[in-house]
């Protein structure tokens, strides 16, 4: 299984975005259950699970796992391909973000079409390193820093700009024989805050 996939087909991510369906590949990112077994977690009759299965299975989202003997009947133990997945903007290739129509760095609007390129092309190289059998070359920041004004945020941007902008200048080789070239995507953005967890209330005793 792998640790994340990108759908870059509509029909599939279409399929994956039913509530049920995507009920089903958490339940199977979990491990291995036959249509049994789900129908049992998730309260739908047998026949409805593996009707949502088979849709799921067409379109790449779960796999065969192994099969077993209950009874005189032999079960599909299935299993989602991954254990979570990103939606490519390809699957919405006619209205995909386009981060050429515009270039404002300080647009989160821009950012965001950015972001949206990055996943498509990543996934689409994901796509084709694994038909090649072949590794994929990539790397990743991911970091937070904690500003203690505007100013000095102005500030880190600033230098940061200067910085990547002379690593580029540095390395870059337009003449290179058999060089490639690599996209670069520095973002900063307010953290997401995740809102507290809310404790279990216990029942009160009751008053004799």
């Amino acid at each position: 299984m792998l640790d994340v996939t990108v759908i870059e087909d509509s029909a599939a991510a279409a399929v994956s975005l039913d509530p049920m369906r995507s009920r089903l590949l958490a339940e199977l990112a979990a491990g291995p259950a036959s249509a049994a077994m789900l129908a049992a977690r998730v309260g739908l009759p047998r026949q409805k699970v593996n009707y949502h299965l088979k849709a799921l299975e067409r379109h790449g989202l779960v796999e065969l796992a192994g099969e077993r003997r209950k009874g005189n009947v032999t079960e599909r133990l299935m299993r989602a391909t991954a254990a979570s997945y990103v939606i490519s903007p390809l699957a919405l290739a006619a209205v995909q973000p386009d981060p050429g129509r515009f270039r404002d760095q300080l647009s989160a609007r821009w950012m965001l079409a950015v972001a949206a390129r990055l996943v498509r092309d990543v996934g689409t190289l994901i796509t084709g390193a694994a038909k090649a059998r072949k590794g994929l070359a990539t790397y990743a920041l991911d970091g937070e820093v904690r500003f203690a004004s505007a100013a000095d945020r102005a500030a880190f941007v600033e230098e940061l700009t200067q910085g990547v902008g002379a690593l580029i200048a540095k390395y870059h080789d337009q003449d290179a024989p058999g060089g490639r070239e690599h996209r670069i995507v520095v973002a900063l953005h307010p953290t997401v805050k995740t809102p507290p967890a809310v404790p279990a209330i216990e029942n009160a005793p009751e008053s004799a």
